[in-house]
């Protein structure tokens, strides 16, 4: 068989990241997403050194970079606004070869939309795999136009994925992770700040400038699952930030109720016993949802995407595909699922309520600081200096780096 065609089900970041990489090796790609329009879930995205890496593969490093704010001095502090230790930028871009961006989400989907054709994406379509496919037989992905048969499908469905219940149905799956996020982009206030990460009891704050003159903030504190507060999420934002240290109570002002963006945090507890099956690969948070408390989530999804291209190999080149998918398992499987625990002890600092337990936590955090920029920036090197297996297309401009 002819492995020429592939499907992509779910149009998000590491989907589109696929269809991209996959297309530049010669697959004929269709990417099929449920909702009706490419509208990326979150606000903002941190793209670090690693996943900038994987988008220099696929041409687009460049045209990220370029549209994106590069992140400055800044830190991590306390709700009182005390200073609990100092981020060096300039050394955080020569140690990882690069800086931390941040753009809107979705500035990037209309970054990789870009470097598909028009008819690549169909929206308002919900895949559904009736098929995982075998040796000798394609896998069938249903739409309600009809089955489509393809040599490969990518799973880029998200936390609650069909296609990963279908090839795993006795996988428990991500599970609640007693945490709810909320999101929002303002306009700037008219005081600067510096960049932050703010950790309380049980609660943190992020404030983040992006290219265009608004702002992203991020938070995170415990919370049921389900649950909503009956007077807006403004007023839970409020309820929860608004006696922290400026700017987060002129942030939560600015927003709008409906701008304010509230989800329960999932991740994958218990590891998948693989990343592919028959002719299926999962990627992202289908394979290894993992909670934002080191903001690798869309990072990771977007190495996968282009280190599951170079496994596959170029279409019609003989590379055999079974060989393929069970080497991108090898390579991610370990690294998602170590990303993932880490992720989550990382989570359980900032829930800590104990008031002696944050004093401990915040006096350890600062006493390191103290050992200078480098000593904070190795905790992090092996996800930021990894380094994909394809040589980049582009010319990788990096200021500073």
């Amino acid at each position: 068989m002819d492995r020429t065609r592939a499907v992509v089900v779910g149009g998000g970041i590491g989907g589109l990241t696929a269809a991209v990489a996959l297309r530049r090796r010669g697959w004929a790609v269709t990417v099929l997403e449920r909702a009706d329009a490419l509208t990326p879930v979150g606000a903002a995205l941190s793209v670090t050194p690693n996943a900038q890496r994987a988008l220099d593969v696929v041409g687009l490093g460049d045209q990220v970079r370029d549209l994106s704010a590069w992140q400055g001095d800044g830190g991590l502090r306390t709700p009182g606004g005390r200073w609990l230790s100092r981020t060096n930028s300039r050394a955080a871009t020569e140690r990882f070869g690069g800086p931390v961006v941040l753009l809107h989400r979705a500035t990037l989907v209309d970054i990789l939309t870009s470097a598909l054709p028009p008819d690549a994406v169909r929206t308002g379509v919900d895949g559904a795999l009736r098929d995982p496919g075998g040796p000798d037989r394609a896998a069938v992905v249903g739409t309600p136009d009809g089955d489509i048969e393809a040599d490969l499908v990518i799973g880029a469905d998200g936390v609650r994925s069909g296609v990963r219940g279908v090839l795993f149905p006795g996988h428990p799956g991500p599970r609640h992770s007693g945490l709810t996020t909320w999101r929002v982009v303002v306009p700037s206030p008219d005081r600067p700040f510096a960049p932050h990460e703010t950790w309380g009891r049980g609660a943190l704050w992020g404030s983040q400038p992006l290219k265009d003159g608004r702002v992203y903030a991020y938070a995170m504190a415990p919370a049921p699952e389900g649950d909503r507060a009956p007077d807006g999420e403004k007023a839970e934002l409020l309820r929860r930030f608004g006696d922290w240290h400026h700017p987060v109570p002129g942030i939560i002002a600015a927003a709008y109720d409906d701008g304010v963006l509230r989800y329960d945090v999932h991740h994958m507890v218990v590891p998948l016993p693989a990343h592919h099956a028959g002719r299926v690969a999962l990627l992202g948070d289908a394979a290894h949802a993992m909670l934002p408390t080191l903001g690798q989530g869309g990072n990771q999804a977007v190495e996968d995407a282009v280190v599951l291209a170079h496994h596959v190999g170029h279409a019609g080149d003989g590379t055999d595909l079974a060989a393929g998918l069970a080497a991108y398992t090898e390579a991610r499987l370990p690294r998602t699922s170590a990303l993932v625990q880490r992720s989550a002890r990382t989570g359980r600092m900032t829930s800590l309520r104990n008031p002696v337990a944050v004093a401990a936590r915040n006096t350890l955090i600062a006493a390191v600081s103290l050992l200078g920029p480098g000593v904070p920036l190795r905790g992090f090197a092996d996800v930021a200096e990894w380094r994909p297996p394809q040589r980049p297309y582009a010319a990788q401009k990096r200021s500073g780096a």
